[in-house]
């Protein structure tokens, strides 16, 4: 499943400037179910925000996702809590220890290469009607 890009990028606040990234949103529960399996690339400025209803644990997995992952887990605000990698086809479950509210999926190496740290914010409409603050 591909979904359309959103019209407005994702913003995130690093240490050295804002970087963007143009994303899919993934706010359903198929979209989510779905989220990145089964591509094999795709370009480093784009990834695919999960969303969801409640502030909660999370785990993903990467069963039938061919592609390396980095998966920023972020809380109601929009701030970057844990980073981790994502290896293809692995079943074992990524969770930080915290409840989140969105998971921002980019190609493996993403996040380091563009200065994404714990504790780094991201600005998107979706954050935004989550958190009632832009």
């Amino acid at each position: 499943m591909t979904l359309p890009l959103d019209a407005t990028p994702l913003i995130v606040t690093t240490a050295s400037g804002e970087k963007r990234f143009w994303i899919e949103v993934a706010d359903e529960e198929d979209e989510r179910a779905a989220g990145l399996m089964f591509r094999e690339d795709m370009p480093d400025d784009r990834g695919m925000l999960f969303v969801f209803q409640n502030t909660q644990r999370l785990a993903f997995w990467m069963k039938n996702t061919p592609m390396p992952l980095d998966l920023v887990y972020l809380d109601d605000y929009g701030v970057v809590g844990a980073i981790l990698a994502g290896q293809p086809f692995s079943e074992a479950p990524l969770s930080p220890p915290f409840a989140a509210r969105f998971v921002l999926e980019l190609k493996a190496g993403t996040a380091a290469k563009n200065g994404i740290a714990v504790g780094d914010r991201m600005r998107h409409p979706e954050i935004t009607r989550v958190s009632g603050r832009n």
